[in-house]
């Protein structure tokens, strides 16, 4: 991506008193999508981040093709928090990426309400896994595509949805992963599609 800096907060925010629901989300996608830029970018406290240097190891493992540039790798879980309000906070957890961390996942839905899919349309077969895992959760999700730079073909989001088979029902928006403000539209956009859920059970009932 380009010289776009993420609004990191300077200091740690104390969790207001008032606070009375957490709601944990997790962030899933392909290798280098921009999770953990996401989480860091969004976070109103230092975030927890499990990366390492990427080594010899990795050669031949995992796919580096499309982000040559990436030198570290989520090897457990990304962490941050942010407040929509007074009462409602966000317990972010940002998922590794590469496939031989994929069993971690399971463990990070238990006690999810909802995720992000985080998709860069230059590999957007990488996002195959992260659906059909929330799928199998019964996991409710939105797709954010996170723009990058490089990325010249400028899908649309129709285009986009047919791409990935997703249902008419599941939000789909346009992010920058490093952009605060971009990446809090796309959690709220999340929190609204399960508000909307919620509401539309109790209907039923």
């Amino acid at each position: 991506m380009g010289s776009a800096t993420s609004e990191l907060p300077s200091h740690r925010t104390p969790l207001n008193d008032t606070a009375e629901t957490g709601l944990k989300i997790v962030v899933v996608g392909g290798f280098g999508v921009g999770k953990t830029t996401l989480v860091r970018s969004v976070s109103e406290i230092r975030p927890l981040n499990t990366e390492e240097v990427m080594t010899q190891a990795g050669v031949g493992v995992d796919e580096t093709s499309a982000v040559a540039a990436k030198t570290t790798t989520t090897v457990a879980f990304d962490f941050g928090r942010i407040s929509l309000n007074d009462r409602m906070v966000l317990y972010l957890f940002g998922a590794p990426g590469q496939e031989r961390f994929w069993f971690l996942w399971d463990r990070l839905f238990s006690g999810t309400l909802g995720a992000v899919v985080l998709v860069d349309t230059r590999r957007m077969d990488d996002s195959w896994y992260a659906i059909d895992r929330l799928e199998h959760h019964r996991t409710p999700f939105v797709v954010a595509v996170n723009r990058f730079d490089e990325d010249t073909d400028r899908y649309s989001l129709d285009e986009i949805r047919q791409a990935l088979a997703l249902p008419a029902h599941v939000p789909m928006v346009d992010c920058d992963a490093r952009v605060r403000r971009s990446g809090k539209d796309v959690l709220i956009t999340l929190v609204n599609h399960l508000h909307a859920m919620a509401i539309a059970q109790e209907a039923t009932l």
